[in-house]
Formats: C-alpha cells, structure tokens, sequence
C-alpha cells in the first residue's frame, strides 16, 4: 500500500489543522492505520492509531482532548484533526500502516508515508 500525507502547514498556537493520508494499492479497509510524528532532533514519537473499521482509536496522552484520529474507508483515507494546537506539536507527521498491529511501536507498521511538516508558532 502506498501512502500520501497532505494538511501541513503554519498554523499559530491555538489553531486547528486536519491532516489526510490517502492509501492507495490494497485494499484500505485491511490496514491499522497509525499517526507518528518527530520534532527536530527528536525520536519519532506515536501520535494516535485507528483500528481497520474505525471502532477503536488510541491517541497518546500528550495529544489526548486535543487531537482526533478518523478514518473514511470509502474514501481510502485516514484523518488526524488537531485542536488547540501547541508550539511543541511542531513535527513532521507520518501516517504508517500495517494489517495485523495495532499499537503505539513505530517499528511494527510495515508502510510509511512521506510525512507532511506542522509548524506551530507562539
């Protein structure tokens, strides 16, 4: 499956942006789809992760209240809204995919996307 992130941008603290990732390739429906992030000289770090119907989702508490995974099987795409945006969610963001983990290991999802880069300025 191929993976294509787009939403970034320059959004100042406080403001909302929506990413996508749009899988192409296999069927979409098959895969776990998860959120990373990394920050300049920083690991990369679990953002949030949507089971393959949409019925679950887990997000990482330093994002929790504030950021929302979805996904639109029709549309072969997964979504993460971010609210209440913070200086430090500055990062390039990843959408990874995998057809049987489920989980916040980065090293587990078998697919990657090209990232998309999130600037928040104070």
């Amino acid at each position: 499956v191929q993976l294509q992130a787009s939403g970034g941008g320059l959004v100042q603290a406080g403001g909302s942006l929506r990413l996508s990732c749009t899988a192409s390739g296999r069927t979409f429906s098959r895969y776990v789809m998860g959120w990373f992030r990394q920050a300049p000289g920083k690991e990369r770090e679990f953002v949030g992760c949507i089971t393959r119907s949409g019925a679950s989702t887990t997000h990482a508490d330093s994002v929790k209240g504030r950021f929302t995974i979805s996904r639109d099987n029709a549309k072969n795409t997964v979504y993460l809204q971010m609210n209440s945006l913070k200086p430090e969610d500055t990062a390039v963001y990843y959408c990874a995919a995998d057809p049987y983990y489920s989980g916040t290991n980065g090293n587990e999802y078998d697919y990657w996307g090209q990232g998309t880069l999130v600037t928040v300025s104070s």
